[in-house]
């Protein structure tokens, strides 16, 4: 059982701000707010998504919920799909949405049902082909970088025979298993807002390219073909105009947190190399990019601007999260506070408080996590944490 409390007033906020809100600490479920768990799981582990949460998280929410075969789950923040996998898994219909098309196309991936024959012949034909030596002239330096040469011109010539598959469908799987195994032999480490390099030893890529497609395809043999009705597509969270008013039944979701990463740089290498051609919107903590001139949602604190912008952008979402929910609908957000030199930004509550504005019941904040912060020469916390919100 959790231990249940009153939220404290935090020196940032004055008791204006603050609703009083039902605090819940359940430490022992900070991990499957983590991709970590993901790891081990077939499809789910197609994609390695430091940022996202798992796919026990996400089925923990749909019992809670009660969700029915036939409901409708949405997920505005969808990443790489775990959301929208778990309610496949579970026989409910489910939407993604993500301002990612790299994002969008590995959800898409994850969530489609395929011939498995038509796999298997692919990839025999893929494997069949002899190896010629692409030019690697005009790659960007940074692909360069993550990369042996050999390594790099065996990911081109795949690549190439990969754009030659007729269905989309088969090209797509091909592509992300490509982007999977390229991945797994590159010398790039994503660390933070950053990537930083570390050569080591790598396997030959044509065989372990192909171990990746067979696994792959082995995983997708244990699965059944789903039942549910599952989108997926590019869209911005604060405008969803193609969803229709009080159409979903729940929403689980994780918007970007309160920090200074612009989270598109982080997988600039699977755009450069799978996505070369496609227009790439930066994504920073909060979810546009202008601060200035942003209207302030929370004025009774002296916010920095990139708060500012946050806010104003969740508040955004939450207004279209709260418009196509149906009555009775229940949301799950998992959110973090943000650190600057002179505070610490209680995300929980400040969102929870624009939640109940808009006309959220806001049934309780459940901590998971939280680490040591220092700001002004004090020590404070920042909480990682999950709003239980009804509409």
């Amino acid at each position: 059982m959790g231990k249940y409390f009153y939220s404290p007033l935090p020196p940032a906020l004055p008791r204006s701000v603050e609703p009083i809100m039902i605090v819940e600490e359940r430490y022992d479920l900070g991990k499957l707010v983590t991709f970590v768990p993901n790891k081990r799981l077939p499809i789910y582990n197609w994609f390695y998504f430091k940022e996202g949460f798992s796919r026990d998280f996400v089925l923990l929410m749909l019992d809670k919920f009660g969700l029915k075969e036939g409901d409708w789950v949405l997920d505005p923040f969808c990443g790489v799909g775990t959301t929208i996998l778990a309610a496949k898994e579970k026989g409910l219909n489910a939407f993604g949405v993500d301002i990612s098309p790299l994002f969008v196309f590995v959800s898409q991936v994850k969530v489609r049902d395929y011939d498995l024959e038509a796999l298997r012949g692919a990839a025999s034909i893929i494997f069949a082909e002899k190896f010629s030596k692409p030019s690697i002239k005009g790659i960007d330096p940074l692909v360069r970088r993550a990369f042996s040469k050999y390594t790099l011109e065996d990911i081109l010539f795949f690549r190439s025979k990969i754009e030659e598959i007729q269905d989309p469908d088969i090209r797509s799987f091909f592509t992300l298993a490509l982007m999977n195994a390229s991945m797994k032999s590159s010398y790039a480490i994503k660390d933070g807002a950053v990537i930083k390099f570390r050569k080591k030893p790598v396997p030959p890529f044509r065989k372990f390219f192909k171990r990746v497609v067979k696994s792959m395809i082995r995983q997708l043999n244990s699965t059944m073909p789903g039942r549910s009705q599952i989108f997926v597509r590019v869209g911005d969270a604060r405008k969803l105009e193609f969803l229709e008013d009080e159409s979903f039944d729940s929403i689980v979701t994780s918007p970007p947190y309160l920090n200074k990463i612009e989270y598109t740089s982080v997988y600039s290498i699977e755009y450069s190399l799978f996505f070369g051609h496609t227009k790439i919107d930066p994504i920073r903590s909060y979810i546009g990019q202008d601060v200035r001139n942003v209207g302030d949602v929370i004025p009774e604190i002296d916010l920095p601007d990139v708060a500012k912008a946050y806010f104003f952008d969740m508040k955004l979402s939450l207004d279209e999260m709260h418009r196509v929910l149906k009555r009775g609908g229940k949301v799950a957000l998992v959110v973090a506070g943000g650190v600057f030199p002179n505070m610490v930004v209680e995300s929980d509550l400040l969102l929870a408080k624009l939640a109940k504005d808009i006309g959220f019941d806001v049934e309780k904040i459940i901590v998971v996590n939280k680490r040591a912060a220092i700001y002004e020469r004090k020590i404070g916390e920042v909480r990682e944490s999950i709003l239980l919100m009804q509409k």
